[in-house]
């Protein structure tokens, strides 16, 4: 099996040999696509909040479950014995080694807003994808059906990006090397109070970084990493679906992912940026956090 890019995180995961990763990725990348196109093809004129889930602010539209039963249904007919973990209501383990985990519109309140900026994120994920460190994504798709963008990647494939109407576009991450002069993404829990804390850190950060944006979907920021349109990115309480796609996307353009000080991606910090300023932002991010102290 090919070794992952340079820099990239290693979990401690055993990548089995054999597996289809060509037809892996293929697969993401259609399922991607039609559940992209269902969610804005089919969006009601008068969406609303079907339900909330760890906070009023945590919202769902009858649109996440339908675009996620699709999705779990394309992938069940092409691949039965695997398993499956997404974002909203149903799932299953699997016997073939291979979980795919899903997130059907990732940037929800942007998608019930009309704000141009959500994803489809599909990715196949070997080891157990519920254990940080235990799991790692071997192929996977992320869809912006707004711009009509499909990031896509499988392991050792490299990272490629395409647009409808143009050639396949290999993607490298950005060169820079003066954390100054990077513009960085990041985003906010549901919950108010996580939301303090998070900014509270994030003013430790600021004065050591060009400027920041908040895109407001996890799966573009670590493919606008991958592409070069951000130099890196940082956040809290990102879950397995909404990281798995974005994290191989970002890897195999070269970039590095990982928890905060060498910890394994999850909930509590993830850290993805060009090689070049990678542990100038992790350190800036650590002494943050400490400045700030616990989360309560």
């Amino acid at each position: 099996m090919d070794p992952l890019p340079a820099g990239a995180a290693v979990p401690d995961v055993t990548v089995p040999d054999g597996l289809p990763l060509e037809e892996l990725e293929r697969l993401a990348c259609e399922v991607a696509r039609e559940a992209g196109r269902l969610i804005v093809e089919e969006r009601p004129a008068s969406l609303g909040v079907a339900k909330t889930k760890s906070s009023a602010t945590d919202v769902v539209t009858v649109m996440d479950q339908r675009a996620q039963d699709l999705l779990r249904e394309r992938l069940r007919s092409a691949r039965p014995d695997d398993g499956f973990l997404g974002e909203e209501e149903g799932g299953g383990s699997g016997t073939s080694g291979v979980t795919w985990v899903v997130d059907p519109i990732d940037g929800t309140v942007n998608y019930l807003y009309g704000i141009p900026a959500y994803a489809v994120s599909v990715a196949a994920v070997v080891g157990d994808a519920t254990t940080p460190g235990r799991w790692r994504p071997v192929a996977g798709a992320v869809v912006d059906p707004e711009r009509g963008q499909l990031f896509h990647a499988r392991l050792g494939g490299g990272a490629w990006r395409v647009e409808e109407g143009t050639e396949p576009e290999r993607l490298e991450v950005g060169d820079q090397s003066d954390l100054s002069h990077a513009l960085v993404g990041s985003g906010f829990g549901y919950e108010a109070r996580v939301r303090v804390w998070q900014t509270r850190v994030l003013l430790e950060v600021i004065p050591h970084i060009r400027d920041i944006r908040r895109i407001g979907s996890a799966a573009l920021d670590l493919c606008h990493v991958a592409d070069g349109a951000l130099d890196a990115y940082f956040e809290r309480g990102l879950n397995e679906w909404d990281m798995a796609a974005g994290w191989l996307v970002l890897t195999e353009a070269g970039g590095r992912f990982d928890g905060l000080e060498g910890a394994p991606p999850a909930q509590p910090m993830v850290v993805a940026a060009a090689p070049g300023i990678f542990d100038a932002l992790d350190a800036a991010v650590a002494a943050a956090v400490r400045s700030v102290g616990p989360l309560d």
